[in-house]
Protein backbone atom coordinates (compact mmCIF):
# COMPACT_ATOMS: atom_id res chain seq x y z
CA UNK A 1 0.00 0.00 0.00
CA UNK A 2 2.78 2.48 0.75
CA UNK A 3 5.44 1.16 -1.54
CA UNK A 4 5.17 1.96 -5.21
CA UNK A 5 5.14 -1.15 -6.86
CA UNK A 6 8.21 -0.98 -10.15
CA UNK A 7 5.27 -1.55 -13.19
CA UNK A 8 4.25 2.10 -11.51
CA UNK A 9 7.23 3.75 -13.15
CA UNK A 10 6.92 2.56 -16.44
CA UNK A 11 6.52 5.69 -19.22
CA UNK A 12 2.91 2.90 -20.02
CA UNK A 13 1.23 2.84 -16.98
CA UNK A 14 1.86 6.80 -16.26
CA UNK A 15 0.73 7.87 -19.52
CA UNK A 16 3.67 10.13 -20.11
CA UNK A 17 4.98 11.27 -23.42
CA UNK A 18 6.97 8.27 -25.17
CA UNK A 19 9.80 10.46 -27.08
CA UNK A 20 12.50 7.90 -28.28
CA UNK A 21 13.02 4.20 -26.73
CA UNK A 22 16.35 5.49 -25.42
CA UNK A 23 14.86 8.30 -23.46
CA UNK A 24 11.90 6.13 -22.23
CA UNK A 25 14.85 3.43 -21.01
CA UNK A 26 16.72 6.12 -19.13
CA UNK A 27 13.47 7.38 -17.15
CA UNK A 28 12.37 3.88 -16.39
CA UNK A 29 15.61 3.06 -15.01
CA UNK A 30 15.93 5.63 -13.29
CA UNK A 31 12.41 5.06 -11.81
CA UNK A 32 13.60 1.02 -11.29
CA UNK A 33 16.78 2.28 -9.43
CA UNK A 34 15.07 4.83 -6.92
CA UNK A 35 12.56 2.01 -5.83
CA UNK A 36 15.85 -0.75 -5.47
CA UNK A 37 17.15 2.38 -3.68
CA UNK A 38 14.03 2.46 -1.17
CA UNK A 39 14.08 -1.71 -0.68
CA UNK A 40 17.79 -1.48 0.43
CA UNK A 41 16.69 0.74 3.31
CA UNK A 42 14.03 -0.87 4.41
CA UNK A 43 15.64 -4.62 4.37
CA UNK A 44 19.39 -3.28 5.74
CA UNK A 45 20.21 -4.05 9.18
CA UNK A 46 21.74 -0.56 9.90
CA UNK A 47 22.83 2.18 7.11
CA UNK A 48 25.99 0.74 6.98
CA UNK A 49 25.05 -2.28 5.41
CA UNK A 50 22.48 -0.25 3.23
CA UNK A 51 25.25 2.03 1.79
CA UNK A 52 26.93 -1.13 0.86
CA UNK A 53 24.25 -2.10 -1.50
CA UNK A 54 23.58 1.32 -2.99
CA UNK A 55 27.15 1.90 -3.29
CA UNK A 56 26.91 -1.47 -5.95
CA UNK A 57 24.62 0.83 -8.39
CA UNK A 58 26.13 2.59 -11.21
CA UNK A 59 27.29 6.07 -10.79
CA UNK A 60 24.79 7.25 -13.33
CA UNK A 61 21.93 5.98 -11.19
CA UNK A 62 23.36 5.74 -8.08
CA UNK A 63 22.06 9.11 -6.91
CA UNK A 64 17.96 8.32 -7.54
CA UNK A 65 18.90 5.24 -5.37
CA UNK A 66 20.04 7.34 -2.61
CA UNK A 67 17.17 9.35 -3.42
CA UNK A 68 14.97 6.06 -3.07
CA UNK A 69 16.64 5.28 0.26
CA UNK A 70 15.67 9.06 2.37
CA UNK A 71 12.38 7.61 1.29
CA UNK A 72 12.34 4.44 2.77
CA UNK A 73 13.96 5.97 5.97
CA UNK A 74 11.12 8.23 5.82
CA UNK A 75 8.23 5.58 5.63
CA UNK A 76 10.31 3.95 8.78
CA UNK A 77 10.25 7.46 10.87
CA UNK A 78 6.80 8.14 10.16
CA UNK A 79 4.76 4.64 10.16
CA UNK A 80 3.96 3.68 13.84
CA UNK A 81 6.26 0.49 14.97
CA UNK A 82 8.71 1.69 12.48
CA UNK A 83 11.30 3.59 14.76
CA UNK A 84 12.63 6.95 15.00
CA UNK A 85 15.44 8.89 13.63
CA UNK A 86 16.72 6.43 10.55
CA UNK A 87 16.76 9.59 8.49
CA UNK A 88 18.93 11.20 11.23
CA UNK A 89 21.28 8.57 11.16
CA UNK A 90 21.71 8.39 7.86
CA UNK A 91 22.67 11.64 7.09
CA UNK A 92 25.23 11.55 10.03
CA UNK A 93 26.63 8.55 8.11
CA UNK A 94 27.11 7.15 4.64
CA UNK A 95 24.63 9.28 3.22
CA UNK A 96 25.95 12.72 4.22
CA UNK A 97 27.20 13.70 0.72
CA UNK A 98 24.23 13.01 -0.60
CA UNK A 99 22.17 15.53 1.55
CA UNK A 100 20.49 17.17 -1.40
CA UNK A 101 19.04 13.44 -2.85
CA UNK A 102 18.13 12.54 0.82
CA UNK A 103 15.76 15.33 1.57
CA UNK A 104 13.50 14.99 -1.46
CA UNK A 105 13.20 11.70 -0.74
CA UNK A 106 11.75 12.28 2.45
CA UNK A 107 9.25 14.60 0.69
CA UNK A 108 8.17 11.50 -1.51
CA UNK A 109 7.57 9.53 2.64
CA UNK A 110 5.71 12.78 3.47
CA UNK A 111 3.35 12.37 0.47
CA UNK A 112 2.52 8.58 1.32
CA UNK A 113 1.95 9.86 5.39
CA UNK A 114 -0.96 11.48 6.91
CA UNK A 115 0.37 14.74 7.79
CA UNK A 116 -0.01 13.54 11.36
CA UNK A 117 2.68 11.27 10.57
CA UNK A 118 5.23 14.01 8.97
CA UNK A 119 8.50 15.14 10.25
CA UNK A 120 8.67 18.18 11.89
CA UNK A 121 10.60 20.67 10.01
CA UNK A 122 12.74 21.26 12.87
CA UNK A 123 14.43 18.11 12.20
CA UNK A 124 16.04 19.27 8.85
CA UNK A 125 18.75 21.57 8.23
CA UNK A 126 16.95 24.97 8.21
CA UNK A 127 18.36 26.19 4.30
CA UNK A 128 17.83 22.88 2.92
CA UNK A 129 14.54 21.55 4.37
CA UNK A 130 12.98 23.62 1.40
CA UNK A 131 14.25 20.47 -0.78
CA UNK A 132 12.05 18.08 1.45
CA UNK A 133 9.02 19.82 -0.47
CA UNK A 134 10.47 19.50 -3.74
CA UNK A 135 9.87 15.62 -3.22
CA UNK A 136 6.94 16.08 -2.54
CA UNK A 137 5.71 18.04 -5.67
CA UNK A 138 7.24 15.54 -7.96
CA UNK A 139 5.80 12.90 -5.81
CA UNK A 140 2.50 14.64 -6.59
CA UNK A 141 3.10 15.04 -9.99
CA UNK A 142 4.21 12.16 -11.05
CA UNK A 143 1.64 9.88 -9.44
CA UNK A 144 -1.46 12.68 -9.65
CA UNK A 145 -0.56 13.86 -12.79
CA UNK A 146 -4.06 15.24 -13.87
CA UNK A 147 -4.94 16.98 -10.61
CA UNK A 148 -1.18 18.54 -10.36
CA UNK A 149 -0.06 19.58 -14.04
CA UNK A 150 -3.62 19.55 -16.15
CA UNK A 151 -5.51 20.93 -13.16
CA UNK A 152 -2.61 23.10 -11.78
CA UNK A 153 -3.36 22.33 -8.21
CA UNK A 154 -2.06 24.01 -5.05
CA UNK A 155 -2.86 22.97 -1.98
CA UNK A 156 -4.19 26.37 0.13
CA UNK A 157 -3.70 24.86 3.31
CA UNK A 158 0.02 23.43 3.02
CA UNK A 159 1.47 24.27 6.68
CA UNK A 160 4.76 23.11 6.62
CA UNK A 161 7.02 23.92 7.54
CA UNK A 162 4.74 26.75 9.74
CA UNK A 163 4.69 30.36 8.97
CA UNK A 164 6.25 29.70 5.81
CA UNK A 165 3.65 32.64 4.03
CA UNK A 166 2.91 30.75 1.07
CA UNK A 167 6.57 29.88 -0.45
CA UNK A 168 5.95 25.68 0.60
CA UNK A 169 4.11 25.89 -3.00
CA UNK A 170 6.84 27.48 -4.68
CA UNK A 171 9.39 24.69 -3.16
CA UNK A 172 6.57 22.21 -4.31
CA UNK A 173 6.56 23.71 -7.81
CA UNK A 174 10.21 23.60 -8.01
CA UNK A 175 9.17 19.27 -7.47
CA UNK A 176 6.71 20.02 -9.94
CA UNK A 177 9.03 21.07 -12.51
CA UNK A 178 11.48 18.68 -12.18
CA UNK A 179 8.45 15.85 -12.29
CA UNK A 180 7.75 17.75 -15.89
CA UNK A 181 10.74 16.07 -17.32
CA UNK A 182 9.94 12.27 -16.70
CA UNK A 183 6.16 13.08 -17.51
CA UNK A 184 7.26 14.97 -20.81
CA UNK A 185 9.57 12.35 -21.52
CA UNK A 186 12.50 14.50 -21.58
CA UNK A 187 11.16 16.37 -24.62
CA UNK A 188 12.17 19.65 -24.72
CA UNK A 189 9.33 21.04 -26.69
CA UNK A 190 6.73 19.27 -24.68
CA UNK A 191 7.97 20.64 -21.50
CA UNK A 192 7.59 24.50 -22.99
CA UNK A 193 4.78 23.67 -24.15
CA UNK A 194 3.62 22.58 -20.58
CA UNK A 195 4.98 25.04 -18.50
CA UNK A 196 3.21 27.65 -20.98
CA UNK A 197 0.00 26.42 -19.82
CA UNK A 198 0.70 27.36 -16.13
CA UNK A 199 0.29 30.92 -14.62
CA UNK A 200 3.17 33.07 -15.37
CA UNK A 201 3.85 33.62 -11.68
CA UNK A 202 4.60 29.86 -11.40
CA UNK A 203 7.35 29.75 -14.56
CA UNK A 204 10.17 30.24 -12.48
CA UNK A 205 10.10 27.69 -10.21
CA UNK A 206 8.67 25.54 -12.80
CA UNK A 207 11.84 25.67 -14.78
CA UNK A 208 14.11 25.61 -11.98
CA UNK A 209 12.57 22.22 -11.09
CA UNK A 210 13.24 21.32 -15.15
CA UNK A 211 16.89 23.03 -15.14
CA UNK A 212 17.55 20.65 -12.38
CA UNK A 213 16.29 17.41 -13.65
CA UNK A 214 17.58 17.75 -17.27
CA UNK A 215 21.00 18.19 -15.68
CA UNK A 216 21.12 15.46 -12.80
CA UNK A 217 18.92 12.74 -14.93
CA UNK A 218 19.82 14.12 -18.79
CA UNK A 219 18.22 12.05 -21.65
CA UNK A 220 19.02 14.70 -24.35
CA UNK A 221 21.77 16.21 -26.59
CA UNK A 222 23.18 19.38 -25.63
CA UNK A 223 21.47 21.17 -28.85
CA UNK A 224 17.58 20.22 -27.07
CA UNK A 225 19.13 21.73 -23.90
CA UNK A 226 19.91 25.10 -25.61
CA UNK A 227 16.69 24.98 -27.09
CA UNK A 228 15.57 24.36 -23.69
CA UNK A 229 17.26 27.30 -22.51
CA UNK A 230 15.95 29.67 -25.34
CA UNK A 231 12.11 28.77 -24.86
CA UNK A 232 13.34 29.64 -20.78
CA UNK A 233 13.41 33.47 -21.78
CA UNK A 234 13.36 35.38 -18.76
CA UNK A 235 13.42 32.67 -16.37
CA UNK A 236 17.09 31.84 -18.06
CA UNK A 237 18.52 31.97 -14.61
CA UNK A 238 15.76 30.17 -12.95
CA UNK A 239 16.98 26.57 -15.20
CA UNK A 240 20.43 27.67 -14.50
CA UNK A 241 19.85 27.70 -11.09
CA UNK A 242 18.04 24.18 -11.00
CA UNK A 243 21.02 22.79 -13.22
CA UNK A 244 23.92 24.44 -11.16
CA UNK A 245 21.97 22.53 -8.32
CA UNK A 246 22.30 19.30 -9.74
CA UNK A 247 26.13 19.57 -10.83
CA UNK A 248 26.69 19.61 -7.36
CA UNK A 249 24.85 17.37 -5.97
CA UNK A 250 26.56 15.32 -8.41
CA UNK A 251 30.16 16.25 -7.45
CA UNK A 252 29.69 16.47 -4.11
CA UNK A 253 28.59 12.73 -3.99
CA UNK A 254 31.07 11.95 -6.33
CA UNK A 255 29.24 11.03 -8.79
CA UNK A 256 29.58 13.42 -12.16
CA UNK A 257 28.93 11.88 -15.41
CA UNK A 258 30.14 13.55 -18.65
CA UNK A 259 26.65 14.32 -19.02
CA UNK A 260 26.33 16.73 -16.66
CA UNK A 261 29.09 18.42 -18.08
CA UNK A 262 26.94 18.53 -21.56
CA UNK A 263 23.78 20.01 -19.23
CA UNK A 264 25.95 22.57 -17.80
CA UNK A 265 27.41 23.67 -20.68
CA UNK A 266 24.27 24.41 -22.51
CA UNK A 267 22.57 25.51 -19.55
CA UNK A 268 24.50 27.52 -17.67
CA UNK A 269 27.37 28.22 -20.33
CA UNK A 270 29.76 26.80 -17.23
CA UNK A 271 31.93 23.63 -16.92
CA UNK A 272 29.79 21.10 -14.28
CA UNK A 273 32.45 22.10 -11.40
CA UNK A 274 32.34 25.76 -11.84
CA UNK A 275 28.24 25.67 -11.76
CA UNK A 276 28.90 23.80 -8.83
CA UNK A 277 31.10 26.06 -7.19
CA UNK A 278 28.73 28.97 -7.73
CA UNK A 279 26.08 27.24 -5.56
CA UNK A 280 28.91 27.32 -2.54
CA UNK A 281 30.47 30.48 -3.11
CA UNK A 282 27.42 32.35 -2.68
CA UNK A 283 25.75 29.80 0.05
CA UNK A 284 24.84 31.86 3.50
CA UNK A 285 27.72 31.54 6.08
CA UNK A 286 23.97 32.18 8.63
CA UNK A 287 20.62 30.98 7.73
CA UNK A 288 18.25 34.32 8.62
CA UNK A 289 14.99 33.93 6.91
CA UNK A 290 13.48 37.77 6.23
CA UNK A 291 10.59 38.66 3.95
CA UNK A 292 11.83 35.43 1.83
CA UNK A 293 13.10 32.18 2.89
CA UNK A 294 17.29 32.53 2.97
CA UNK A 295 16.85 29.08 1.06
CA UNK A 296 15.16 31.64 -2.19
CA UNK A 297 18.00 34.26 -1.66
CA UNK A 298 20.54 31.60 -2.10
CA UNK A 299 18.89 30.64 -5.55
CA UNK A 300 18.41 33.67 -6.92
CA UNK A 301 21.99 34.45 -6.04
CA UNK A 302 23.10 31.47 -7.70
CA UNK A 303 21.00 32.22 -10.96
CA UNK A 304 22.62 36.00 -10.99
CA UNK A 305 26.32 34.85 -10.60
CA UNK A 306 25.87 31.82 -12.99
CA UNK A 307 24.26 34.23 -15.82
CA UNK A 308 27.09 36.64 -14.83
CA UNK A 309 30.32 34.03 -15.13
CA UNK A 310 28.93 33.05 -18.33
CA UNK A 311 28.68 36.28 -19.47
CA UNK A 312 32.32 36.93 -18.50
CA UNK A 313 33.52 33.46 -20.31
CA UNK A 314 31.59 34.27 -23.60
Amino acid sequence: MITPDVSETSLEKRGFHKKSPAAQELLETVGEKFLLGYAHAVEARDTGQAEEWLERIPVKFRGFAYEGAGMGYGMLDGLPGGGRGHIADFLDGPAEKHDYIIYVGVGWAMARLPRFRWPSAEDFDPLLRWLVLDGYGFHQAYFKTAKYIDGQFQDPNFTWPAGNDGYALRAIDQGIGRALWFICGTDVDLVADTIARFPKRRHGDLYAGVGLASTYACGVTGDELLKLAEFAGEYRGNLAQGSAFAAEARIRAGLLIPETEVATQAICGLPAERAAAITQEVRPAVVVDGELPAFETWRQRIATEVLTSAEKRS
